[in-house]
């Protein structure tokens, strides 16, 4: 603590512990935070003021804070909770404006209510500059002596003299005269004239008036003679009147125009309805409720608040409009905690906070875009990898007698089980794929891959397939000994997804030859069209869902439509394309010519 950086940690620390109920709130640690207090900036005590406003602190600790400048203690005053002998302990401490404070609670016992009440109208009296010379005491004989119906002496003030205009840059000194051995008083008591005077309207029409004499000086009425017991105001109403004459005529001023509020406080009881608000005009809020998404009156929040609402939880920078031309309208960031009851536990509602949105933000409703879904379908795909994974691997053990021997039927079962398991994980990983396309996350790397070997390794490993679908598959010899330039893992995807969406859809007797070339610097793949394919044009072809083909034996997992998008999509990414014909399927894909073709082509 010997820095100020140390001072300031300590004094969040002792009232963070001991506002939460952590620490006990004794002497010795009000006396730690007194001794701190003069090395803490006022915006820190502040700010640890605000934070205690939905905790519990002690009394002493309000006390504490109730020593402290206004704008320090009011946040802890206003939402303190104290017993009502505490609240009554507490009340000869505060200053009038702190009191003030608690007059607007609804919340504080009845017994504090009348305590606040028996310190009568000392709370409402409007103070004044007092003059801090004496001045003379004035003859008795001018004045007489007054019969005083209280014991104790009190002030006397003189009658204001007719004075020039004062303009209302200058403070107006009151002059106060006693009575005759009668000392001066420091009471807050003073003269309704001089209070007059140093109103903003007053000191404006003192300033339109003397501007007035000037331009064209007329004689004065002379002034009433003053009594001993009143005071001379009569020329102050008049030029109140006369300022007001001058406002309904139009001749004034336009006045200032208003800072626009930056933040407001609120709470909601516990139906979402707004039922307090503080730092705005709170005419087009109080009422609606947080709870409904729909426009009400000039109001309308995001279903972000009306999501937490149904849930309890916390909501942070939700979108909240008001409209009209009060001070409250805008936009706004909503932020909300829930509040419990601490003898129930029931829900009580929201309080919270609202701000201005910053020039990075938008309080303007979100339209949903297409990443939203594709990060969504990400996260769903991880999930359901991790389950698929753990049973194709129990699987593999069972199948393959690692952990004993086991029956026949058991370990055909689980070779089923492990193929099954096999192809829902390739779905799922063609689905990562297609979310990252969508979002523009594939992670390519550039690479030389032999297409011939590639594709021979893809059409025998499709053999099983055209068996079952009673259909040939074949590599045409006469192919061209071509490498592609691009990521090995994506060129195979693409090969495998393509050719087993084209032989699922074989037939009895058909034959599918695949054949590479190289033509204009590119890789060049044809695959023949099977009869089944046939009636469809491009676009039909591409929407085939899995439904239509549920009942097809060996047809894709999640359809032939999808199998060919997801390959249509990788061409693109890799810097080729996909074209589909009426009797075969032409794909692009940017090529490395071979050393033998280079040769060949030198020759």
């Amino acid at each position: 603590m010997a820095t100020g950086f140390g001072a300031q940690s300590a004094w969040r620390q002792l009232v963070d512990l001991t506002g939460r109920g952590r620490a006990a709130a004794d002497e010795a640690t009000i006396a730690r935070l007194r001794m701190l207090r003069p090395s803490v900036p006022v915006s820190v005590r502040a700010a640890s003021a605000r934070a205690l406003a939905f905790a519990a602190p002690d009394a002493a600790l309000v006390g504490f804070f109730a020593e402290d400048e206004l704008a320090i203690a009011a946040p802890v005053l206003r939402t303190a909770t104290l017993a009502a002998d505490d609240w009554i302990a507490l009340l000869p401490r505060l200053s009038p404006a702190l009191r003030s404070v608690l007059r607007h609670r609804r919340d504080l016992p009845a017994e504090v209510a009348r305590g606040l009440e028996s310190f009568g109208p000392i709370d409402f009296v409007i103070a004044g500059p007092v003059d801090p010379e004496p001045v003379a005491p004035t003859p008795a004989a001018e004045y007489p002596t007054p019969v005083m119906a209280d014991p104790e002496p009190q002030p006397v003030v003189a009658p204001v003299a007719p004075a020039e205009p004062v303009a209302p840059a200058e403070p107006v000194a009151v002059v106060a005269q006693a009575l005759p051995d009668a000392p001066l008083s420091e009471s807050p008591f003073v003269a309704l004239g001089d209070i007059t005077r140093g109103l903003p309207v007053v000191a404006e029409a003192l300033r339109h008036a003397e501007a007035e004499a000037e331009a064209a000086p007329a004689p004065m009425p002379p002034p009433p003679v003053p009594t001993p017991n009143g005071f001379v105001i009569s020329d102050i109403v008049a030029r109140i009147e006369a300022f007001r004459q001058r406002r309904s005529d139009g001749l004034d001023e336009t006045p200032a125009p208003q800072p626009v509020p930056q933040g407001f406080r609120y709470e909601t009881d516990a139906t979402g309805a707004i039922v307090t608000v503080e730092g705005v005009n709170r005419t087009p809020l109080v009422g609606a409720s947080i709870a409904l998404s729909v426009i009400q009156g000039v109001m309308q929040v995001d279903g972000v608040t009306t999501g937490a609402f149904r849930r309890r939880s916390v909501f942070r920078d939700a979108r909240l409009l008001v409209g009209g031309d009060s001070p409250a309208a805008g936009s706004w960031r909503l932020s909300g905690s829930p509040v419990f009851d601490d003898a129930t536990g029931r829900f009580a509602g929201y309080r919270g906070t609202a701000r201005r949105p910053r020039a990075d933000e938008s309080a303007a409703p979100v339209r949903p875009v297409r990443s939203s879904a594709s990060d969504s379908l990400r996260q769903l795909v991880h999930e359901l990898r991790t389950p698929s994974n753990a049973i194709a691997g129990f699987a593999e053990l069972i199948g393959t007698e690692l952990l004993g021997p086991v029956p026949d039927v058991y370990r055909d079962r689980a070779n089923l089980i492990r193929s099954q398991a096999a192809g829902l994980i390739a779905a799922i990983d063609d689905l990562d794929t297609a979310a990252r396309i969508e979002v523009h996350a594939l992670d390519l790397r550039t690479m030389v891959v032999p297409m011939q070997p590639l594709l021979a390794r893809i059409v025998a490993d499709l053999e099983p397939l055209a068996d079952l679908r009673g259909a040939i598959v074949t590599l045409d010899a006469a192919s061209d000994p071509v490498d592609v330039a691009g990521d090995d893992r994506a060129v195979e995807r693409l090969l495998g997804r393509l050719l087993a969406a084209i032989v699922s859809a074989g037939s009895q007797g058909e034959r599918i030859t695949v054949a590479v070339a190289l033509v204009d610097g590119c890789a060049v793949v044809t695959v023949d069209r099977p009869r089944a394919l046939g009636p469809h044009v491009a676009d039909d072809l591409l929407s085939i869902d899995a439904e239509r083909e549920a009942e097809i034996e060996g047809a894709p997992l999640l359809g032939t439509g999808f199998a060919l998008r997801l390959a249509q999509n990788l061409a693109v990414e890799l810097g080729g394309a996909l074209t589909i014909g009426e009797d075969r399927l032409t794909l692009r894909l940017p090529a490395v010519a071979t050393r033998a073709v280079e040769q060949a082509s030198i020759v």
